[in-house]
């Protein structure tokens, strides 16, 4: 399961019903018309627009999907997006998720297989009032987490560090948190502390990947659909990595537009402050030194991850990694 539970403020765009799919626009500069028709490709996104899809909708806005041969649709998700369910049964061809995500999903058997990362680490955190005294996860033992009780990481830091605390499924909203002061809720650093600054309450957050728990956040499609249109898969992959860096590094202000008028319910503060977060924490581009780089996919970390998931009884025996996971469709400076 997807953890993307997002305050009261975001679940009101799915009330509301204020975002639309989004289709290719014109680009920024006018290119030349391609010398094929484009080739029509969904994506299945998460949550709203927001930036944490800044890298598609730069993709999108700035025409580096065209210049690929593809017209591409982004299709916004939201609570209920069945991501995975829409790319097996063909309704879209590529979905995005949390690595980990994808690799249970495969090992029952599910036909999926991750061609590429747009999150080289994971946002998922623990928000604390700033006053708290609790500054590491082992002084979460005997504490009240307010978490959806499936999250793996709960397990993970469990049995990692020796601990027990209470879990108190999570709210939609922070009204619970603002209201008690030793309260400790589940959260991404780049959405609720922004939402917090904006009441006037002082956060501080503890990142689970800091533990190690640290999944990709991938791009993924049928095995079928790949072996079937490799060229489609490499192009789509190209240009989506393209456009997180010029995301990144660049001017994010078309997919900023892009993103706004998609989602009325966003605004410029809010995306600024989630593109500064992906970029100071360097999710998207990760460690340089590491081998890390935005949209490069390391077959031995989702081993390694597999192993994990396997140790906390996640999954029930070893998933080879071939089956969930290739590096084929990468862009060359990506390997």
């Amino acid at each position: 399961m997807t953890v993307r539970i997002r305050t009261a403020f975001l679940l009101l765009l799915a009330v509301a019903g204020l975002v639309a799919c989004s289709r290719s626009p014109a680009p920024d500069k006018p290119s030349a018309a391609p010398a094929t028709p484009l080739r029509k490709v969904r994506l299945q996104t998460d949550w709203f627009p927001q930036a944490e899809h800044g890298g598609f909708y730069q993709a999108l806005a700035r025409g580096f999907y065209r210049e690929a041969g593809l017209d591409v649709e982004l299709l916004p998700g939201g609570p209920g997006a069945n991501i995975k369910p829409k790319v097996i049964n063909r309704d879209v061809e590529f979905g995005i998720n949390p690595s980990t995500d994808v690799i249970v999903a495969a090992s029952r058997g599910m036909p999926l297989l991750i061609v590429g990362a747009f999150l080289q680490h994971d946002h998922q955190a623990l928000l604390l009032h700033a006053e708290n005294p609790i500054e590491s996860f082992a002084q979460l033992d005997g504490q009240t987490v307010i978490a959806a009780p499936s999250l793996v990481w709960i397990r993970f830091l469990q049995r990692k560090y020796g601990i027990t605390f209470n879990i108190l499924p999570v709210p939609y909203g922070l009204a619970n948190f603002f209201a008690n002061p030793q309260a400790i809720q589940q959260c991404v650093v780049t959405n609720e502390p922004f939402l917090a600054a904006q009441h006037g309450v002082r956060v501080k957050t503890l990142r689970i990947a800091d533990a190690g728990y640290d999944p990709y956040h991938v791009i993924f499609c049928r095995p079928d659909f790949a072996a079937a249109q490799p060229e489609i898969v490499r192009a789509f992959v190209a240009a989506s990595v393209r456009g997180w860096r010029d995301y990144i590094e660049g001017d994010p202000a078309p997919a900023d537009a892009l993103i706004l008028k998609q989602n009325p319910r966003m605004t410029a503060a809010f995306l600024a402050f989630s593109r500064r977060e992906l970029t100071e924490r360097r999710l998207v581009t990760g460690d340089p030194a590491k081998g890390e780089g935005a949209g490069r996919l390391a077959l031995p970390r989702i081993e390694a991850s597999i192993a994990q998931l396997v140790a906390l009884q996640v999954l029930e025996q070893p998933l080879a990694v071939a089956k969930v996971a290739t590096t084929e469709f990468l862009p060359a400076e990506t390997k």
